[in-house]
């Protein structure tokens, strides 16, 4: 397969926009600012949150975004990414990651493969979203076991929820020098009131990404010396089209999106993949309901996804999933002082793989919830409880071409409680903790693996006969906040039963080409420890404004069976940015620093500390009826050679992947 490489063309990509996210972006230079209301994990609205969460919109998520989900997360507080090179990077929260991270498209499902192999992107570009929010340790359980770590929730507005009057919209142009990129896209929304519409393109090209450090690159029998990561283009496209109708007291809508993605595995130097996926998804709401609900929210989705792995052009490994997705939720009126609301959710996917790499079988899984999410407002803050019990059955449909797949199936109940509080200790100072229990149901590869995976350079077999993943969470924050000051200091510690981890066996696995070190899902005591700090200081007021804005982390997870640490834990991690603004400029400085990560399991090498230096400056201006933001943000200045300790590739292939280097990003954005 061939990825286009065409540097000058411009592409013209998707952002949605209303009207009232127009406001809250805050797009002129006067504009009032609106504090959006969190989402993902808040299900009664409210401005006050107990679970640990952040969200990122408007001029914040443009100046952080990256080519990847992971990638544009990476550095917020307990969050790092799975960095498979630039193209497929997942995030980690609270060092979990893959299966224990969910992935949402507006509250919903988003379907790919992407927790099976660190080699799989997610299929979300952070191009065509209109924010991001990340919710972090046990509250994310209102979504399943499956967000023990968090849940990461991308929102857009391709069905739109609220009534729109005349068009609007919003332009994205941009360059980059260290990758080369040329992206960009086009979202315009309208409607009558009754009716909204809302369509959108994007496109992002990008060839192999620059590094501090000449590395080794060999395609079609010739290798080469270069400044790049090999194999590290990419071309992502898609669009998506939508439509509400709007009633009195609701609205009902749908919307069919693409998004497709060729990339370079970077693990291989001329093995790339053709990822295609398409989803329809249907919504729908009724407010101010009479009876014993508030209102009821439905939404139902559709996702066919497929990606096709090339080695040298040849197609190989075909893998596909198709799943449905259905939540509904209601909310009741007040009892006493209880608000809350009650819902159930079903899915299904049907996962297949064919080819030399084909590790895991075809497989079914269908579960379906129950849960309750409940508030009790008091004279100090308030009180929050929920619980979910889920009935997961997975299914082995064997392989018709491979023999060592054999049918088989198990089914799970896992149940998720969590209680939360919310104290108002003074004017300026508030307490909040959580404290959950949670189950999680074995994926269909832990389960029944049984074959070479390249990603993690081993051969992997499942163990059928594995149980429930079970742990105990706990997190206690305090925050001080005055007027633009404000700082949050938490600590959280979850303790695992069963927690299914992929170790060595000592075994080899011959293979036709060589041998692969066999390593099994096996299920072991494990401890996740850690510190999460952010904090911001108005440093001036007035016409002209500078703030410092703090960040720190740090996890400490453990095999408690083997006294060891787990693998593919982010080290100690601290930063800083200054923000100055004066009427339409606006400037940052900053830097994040890495500690050394020498805690890793025996046989595993340390990974170096670094620090990487970032800068950014805009410029807002009228055009007409037009509202431009000009930026250009320069990332890692320094040109700092550096390894992600999260990375599997840092082990496997040491010296094959580092982050990217200095980079100069120029861009536009154009409201209206």
């Amino acid at each position: 397969m061939n990825l286009p490489y065409r540097r000058g063309a411009v592409a013209l990509a998707v952002v949605s926009l209303g009207t009232s996210a127009f406001s809250q972006q805050g797009s002129t230079p006067n504009a009032r600012e609106l504090p959006p209301v969190t989402i993902t994990g808040n299900p009664l609205g409210a401005t006050e949150l107990v679970a640990p969460a952040v969200s990122y919109s408007g001029p914040a998520l443009l100046l952080r975004s990256a080519g990847t989900l992971g990638e544009t997360l990476n550095n917020t507080p307990g969050v790092s990414s799975t960095y498979f090179g630039p193209n497929a990077s997942r995030p980690v929260i609270r060092g979990l990651d893959g299966d224990r991270i969910r992935i949402l498209s507006n509250s919903g499902t988003s379907l790919d493969v992407s927790s099976l192999s660190f080699d799989h992107a997610v299929t979300v570009d952070p191009i065509s979203i209109e924010r991001i929010e990340v919710l972090r340790g046990p509250a994310a359980l209102l979504y399943g076991g499956n967000a023990i770590g968090g849940v990461v929730n991308v929102i857009d507005n391709r069905i739109p929820r609220e009534p729109l009057q005349g068009v609007s919209g919003k332009a994205d142009i941009g360059i980059a020098s260290a990758n080369r990129e040329r992206g960009g896209g086009l979202a315009v929304d309208g409607g009558t009131g009754r009716i909204g519409l809302h369509v959108d393109v994007f496109r992002r090209n990008t060839e192999d990404v620059r590094v501090p450090v000449a590395l080794e690159c060999t395609r079609g029998g010739v290798t080469s010396v270069a400044h790049r990561i090999c194999n590290s283009a990419s071309a992502v496209r898609g669009g998506a089209v939508g439509g509400s109708t709007f009633f009195d007291n609701g609205y009902l809508g749908a919307a069919v999106s693409q998004y497709r993605n060729d990339y370079g595995s970077v693990a291989e130097d001329e093995v790339t993949i053709g990822m295609r996926s398409k989803r329809y998804a249907f919504e729908g709401e009724a407010r101010k309901l009479q009876g014993p609900f508030q209102s009821i929210k439905g939404q139902f989705s559709h996702t066919d996804y497929r990606h096709t792995e090339f080695d040298a052009g040849q197609a190989g490994t075909v893998f596909s999933n198709q799943g449905n997705d259905f939540r509904l939720e209601a909310r009741h009126v007040r009892i006493g002082p209880l608000d809350g609301v009650i819902g159930l959710q079903a899915e299904s996917n049907r996962f297949a793989a064919d080819g030399s790499e084909a590790f895991a079988p075809y497989s079914r899984t269908r579960q379906a919830a129950l849960f309750a999410y409940e508030e009790m407002a008091t004279n100090w803050g308030k009180v929050t409880f929920g619980a979910r019990t889920e009935s997961v059955r997975v299914e082995s449909l064997g392989n018709p071409t491979e023999s060592r797949f054999t049918a088989d199936r198990r089914q799970f109940r896992p149940v998720s409680y969590s209680l939360g509080s919310l104290w108002n200790m003074a004017p300026e100072w508030q307490l909040t903790g959580n404290l959950a229990y949670s189950e999680r149901a074995p994926k269909d590869y832990e389960l029944y693996a049984n074959g070479p995976h390249l990603a993690t350079a081993a051969y992997e077999v499942g163990d059928r006969n594995l149980g429930k993943e079970k742990s105990t969470n706990v997190e206690l924050a305090v925050q001080w906040k005055e007027a633009r000051n404000f700082l949050k200091v938490g600590v959280f510690a979850s303790q695992f039963r069963n927690y299914i981890a992929l170790q060595a066996t000592g075994a080899k696995r011959e293979l036709e080409d060589g041998s692969l070190p066999e390593f099994s899902y096996s299920g072991v005591r494990a401890r996740f420890r850690g510190l999460e700090a952010s904090g911001n200081l108005r440093l001036l007021e007035g016409p002209s404004s500078i703030d410092l804005e703090m960040r720190s982390d740090l996890v400490r997870a453990s095999n408690l069976t083997t006294g060891e640490p787990l693998p593919r834990i982010a080290p100690a991690r601290i930063g800083a940015t200054l923000i100055a603004a004066n009427g339409a400029w606006g400037a940052r400085l900053g830097f994040d620093r890495a500690a050394r990560q020498s805690r890793v399991p025996s046989g595993e090498r340390a990974v170096d500390g670094y620090t990487l230096w970032s800068a950014a400056v805009t410029y807002r201006m009228k055009a007409g009826p037009t509202d431009l933001l000009w930026f250009a943000r320069l990332d890692n200045a320094t040109d700092r050679l550096a390894y992600s300790a999260s990375s599997i590739l840092t082990q496997t292939t040491p010296g094959k992947s580092p982050l990217p280097g200095r980079s100069l990003k120029l861009g536009l954005q154009a409201h209206f």
